[in-house]
């Protein structure tokens, strides 16, 4: 696959695709005869995974560690499972943190919608 058609695919820009490359995020795209990058199904598979990854706001520093972990072999699983399990941690604190501040916006939400109401209450009363 051309890097056109892996960014449209993916819904990943060009750009990020050949900043992911050139620091170690995803392994060294083969290029075809022209020199153009050829994607495989496991290169997309990398991507894939990265922009997930990313998405639930792993930082970029921990996943090269773990793509260096990776691709020392057998011998670093212990070290990449664990390496998750200190993400995951983390990320079910944002979670907490983000449902925090989801419940704090609702209830200034209902704040300003009851403050709605009251005010057309008052208008009502004076038309009367």
């Amino acid at each position: 696959m051309t890097i056109t058609e892996v960014s449209e695919k993916i819904d990943v820009s060009q750009d990020t695709l050949r900043y992911y490359e050139r620091i170690g995020l995803i392994p060294r795209v083969n290029r075809n005869k022209s020199g153009n990058r050829d994607y495989t199904e496991e290169d997309c598979k990398w991507v894939e995974f990265i922009k997930c990854m990313r998405s639930a706001g792993l930082p970029i520093e921990v996943l090269i560690e773990y793509v260096g972990l990776f691709q020392q072999g057998d011998e670093t699983i212990e070290a990449r499972k664990e390496l998750f399990i200190e993400q995951r941690k983390q990320l079910l604190a944002r979670m907490e943190d983000m449902k925090k501040t989801l419940e704090r916006l609702d209830y200034k939400i209902a704040s300003y919608e009851q403050a709605v109401v009251e005010k057309e209450k008052a208008l009502r009363r004076l038309k009367n």
